[in-house]
């Protein structure tokens, strides 16, 4: 229950932790924003962000105080991953690196959320659990957190994808592509099980010009309008498990990122 924090005026404290990861042999530092002197033994929910480094470029602590003002969110706490110059390597689909390579220590990535992470933002925050657990992430950032929320839903409830990397292929255009090889669909379409989990989902209309199959709507849009059907085809329904936001004139950039911002929150977190 969130008796009395509507008519509490909030601001968010941010601080930055650093593990030091023996999944992936490095230091990792993690962007932390919380309301400011949240009462511990009130619920609270977490969100993981990948490319937590952009914490500042999407406005997020701004973002975050606005909504808390207006009373559209509950108080959430937001662990800002920030990647590394592996970045191509340790995002990705975890055991199924594209037909370049990359993702090849994705499934690093994923022991690092799981078993090192979750963890450690109990231990520094005192939390022993939240109401609700979501994952998002931006671009490539965006197709990791969804397939470490897919194939580990026991940690998830939600999945935030802005304009996310679903061309993620095997093979490369031109060489018997199919789009069954593209490699998010086909964890989809061939999981047997169906994960307990919703899915927001965002595109911009300017996200890129690329369109492989010519049919006059560009492969971003293409693609994640693909997920929705296979998801669709796994049992999940439109609106109640999955929200699809297409912004036109959006682009494949922070500034667009940071204007879908407040829409994901108010899904993931609303009042």
């Amino acid at each position: 229950m969130y008796l009395s924090w509507p008519e509490i005026e909030m601001t968010v404290a941010e601080n930055e932790i650093t593990i030091n990861s023996d999944a992936l042999k490095r230091e990792v530092t993690i962007t932390l924003l919380m309301p400011e002197g949240h009462d511990r033994s009130e619920p609270i929910n977490l969100l993981l962000l990948n490319d937590g480094q952009e914490t500042e470029n999407l406005k997020l602590k701004e973002t975050l105080e606005e909504l808390y003002e207006t009373g559209r969110i509950k108080p959430v706490l937001i662990a800002a991953i920030h990647a590394s110059d592996e970045r191509l390597h340790e995002y990705g689909t975890a055991g199924k690196p594209d037909y370049k390579m990359r993702g090849s220590k994705a499934t690093a990535y994923t022991q690092f959320i799981t078993t090192e992470l979750l963890p450690a933002i109990k231990k520094e925050t005192n939390f022993r659990g939240f109401d609700i657990t979501a994952f998002a992430g931006f671009s490539l950032g965006g197709l990791s957190a969804m397939d470490i929320a897919w194939n580990h839903s026991r940690f998830f409830d939600k999945v935030g994808v802005f304009s996310g990397s679903f061309w993620w292929r095997s093979k490369e255009l031109g060489k018997s592509y199919k789009d069954s090889d593209r490699i998010m669909h086909s964890i989809i379409r061939e999981a047997a099980d169906k994960p307990e989990l919703e899915f927001w989902l965002q595109t911009g209309t300017k996200d890129e010009t690329a369109d492989r199959n010519k049919n006059g709507i560009i492969d971003s849009i293409d693609d994640t309008v693909d997920i929705i059907k296979e998801l669709e085809n796994k049992g999940y329904a439109r609106p109640a498990n999955i929200q699809y936001l297409e912004m036109v004139g959006g682009n494949h950039n922070v500034a667009t990122w940071a204007d879908a911002m407040p829409k994901f929150l108010a899904w993931a977190f609303g009042r």
